[in-house]
């Protein structure tokens, strides 16, 4: 019977690591199945430009997996037991189970209202394509002078902020943070980001904080309210309940634990990639949930998977996080390099040349994803006889390394 691989997700993390596994391993022994909810790549990455109302043209995962072997199941994760070895999930057609030998966990991450009211009934995300395309509709049917409120002064709410106002150059845009704005980045950054904002005629209010949305309103803390036609929740990310209810071990955010190699530290046999996994990067700090993250935990992932199912070495792959790029609109950008404890360095790159570079990484992913097999090692290698493996096997992180905070 040949070894079933299992690979929950296909974004970044999951087609990337579907598709170098199928290359790698041999299809007399090995047979790779893929679960996705969307019928589509969602380049994560680009939402907050599909919301501005720009067009970009999907990728169909159907393609995306042509000619390399891979079964694709368009249906949504509703369970996992790994004491059964077998994952529940619904689709068009129905419930179903669909069991593996091995499992790589990349569902990824959704938007966090962190308990705010109203959020759920009132704000839209650019955490998906459908609720980018419902705040697309949404900007849309406001016309010239509607107030937009973008909630959240991370990397998704600057980024979607500065798309719009540049897009929409008649709305009214607001950008809520919590603290100062661009409080991690260097200080030259930091007032090339107001000047873009003061550019493009955002209002930014700083140290606020929403306690809840209404249908026409934000109310903050300290008791005033902002008009909004439009608000735009962009405080973070979540990931999903199911590994915690899994009885997968899990922080308490719910992300997976896993040792160096990705596999998890309860359960032998299961691996984690992406948003999804509590990765400890080499510098001794918790990797923020980034495309990034997603091509480093993901390349470890499949070092690990191939060298135990073949019997070989298990190479390590670095663990770094460099810097964060920022796009401000088409035509303007950061470029913020980190040092190895996640700090912001004094230099940074911005303007056009840094949006220039974002474009090309951006470019460059989304190539990648669509050939998960190009440029591959063609020897497809055959799988050994498998050791038993217990959760004992796994190598945690040293237990002295700080717990430290994300850097993203």
């Amino acid at each position: 019977m040949k070894h079933r691989i299992l690979v929950l997700g296909a974004g970044y993390a999951g087609t990337y690591v579907a598709g170098n596994l199928a290359r790698r391993l041999s299809p007399a022994d090995t047979e790779i199945h893929v679960v996705n909810a969307e019928p589509e790549f969602v380049e994560r990455l680009r939402l907050h430009q599909i919301a501005a109302g720009q067009e970009i043209e999907p990728q169909k995962l159907a393609d995306v997996f042509a000619g390399t072997g891979i079964r694709l199941h368009l249906a949504r994760v509703t369970s996992v037991d790994p004491e059964r070895q077998v994952v529940a999930v619904a689709g068009a057609d129905g419930g179903a189970e669909l069991g593996y030998d091995t499992l790589l966990y990349a569902l990824g991450s959704h938007g966090d209202d962190h308990g705010v009211p109203g959020v759920a009934e009132h704000a839209f995300d650019v955490a998906a394509r459908p609720s980018a395309l419902r705040l697309r509709e949404r900007l849309d049917g406001l016309g010239e002078g509607g107030n937009v409120l973008v909630v959240g002064d991370g990397l998704t709410g600057i980024e979607t902020a500065t798309e719009i106002a540049e897009s929409r150059p008649g709305l009214s845009v607001t950008l809520v943070a919590r603290g100062e704005l661009g409080a991690r980045l260097s200080a030259g950054a930091r007032g090339h980001l107001r000047r873009a904002c003061d550019r493009l005629g955002i209002t930014v209010l700083e140290h606020t904080s929403v306690e809840a949305v209404e249908a026409t309103r934000v109310r903050c803390a300290d008791g005033t309210a902002l008009v909004s036609d439009a608000t735009v929740w962009t405080a973070g990310f979540a990931v999903s309940p199911i590994a915690a209810a899994a009885g997968l071990a899990v922080t308490g955010n719910g992300r997976i634990l896993v040792d160096r190699t990705m596999r998890s530290l309860s359960h032998p046999n299961v691996y984690a990639a992406g948003d999804s996994v509590h990765a400890i990067g080499d510098h001794g700090l918790p990797l923020p949930m980034s495309c990034a993250t997603a091509g480093y935990t993901g390349m470890q992932a499949i070092k690990a998977i191939v060298g135990r199912l073949t019997g070989g070495k298990i190479g390590h792959v670095r663990l770094d996080y460099l810097g964060n790029h920022i796009s401000l609109g088409r035509q303007d950008g950061i470029l913020q390099p980190v040092d190895h404890e996640g700090r912001a360095k004094p230099k940074h790159w911005g303007g056009r040349k840094a949006a220039r570079l974002k474009e090309a990484i951006l470019r460059t992913a989304r190539w990648t994803n669509s050939h998960p097999t190009f440029g591959l090692p063609t020897h497809k290698r055959h799988l050994a006889a498998a050791p038993e493996v217990s959760a004992a096997d796994a190598v945690p992180y040293a237990p002295d390394a700080p717990a430290g905070r994300a850097v993203a």
